[in-house]
């Protein structure tokens, strides 16, 4: 028994999402059919019966992914760089912590 939360969404079971081959990401249609809804997965049957990937066709999958969030990291840093405050001091330097409270 699944609930509908104030968003609107919907969990699947687990059991039926296994059942399926329904994973996280995975994009469903919804079909009015009389008094019921029908769920299907929206991908096409041929990918359902494909063969997975070989490990060499993962691994670059992963290597392309590495590069696009290195690149994304990279253009976040170059911002934050940009947008630096530089030099402008604490207003205070150490050794005036150790001077504070001491009687003189």
């Amino acid at each position: 028994m699944s609930k509908v939360t104030s968003k609107l969404q919907l969990t699947i079971p687990k059991a039926i999402a296994e059942k399926y081959g329904i994973c996280p990401g995975d994009e469903l249609t919804w079909i009015a059919a009389g008094e019921s809804i029908r769920l299907e997965p929206a991908r096409h049957r041929a990918a359902k019966t494909a063969e997975p990937l070989s490990v060499a066709d993962r691994l670059q999958l992963f290597d392309q992914g590495s590069a696009r969030l290195a690149r994304a990291q990279a253009e976040v840093l170059e911002q934050a760089a940009r947008n630096a405050v530089r030099d402008q001091g604490r207003g205070w330097t150490r050794e005036e912590l150790y001077d504070r409270g001491l009687p003189r």
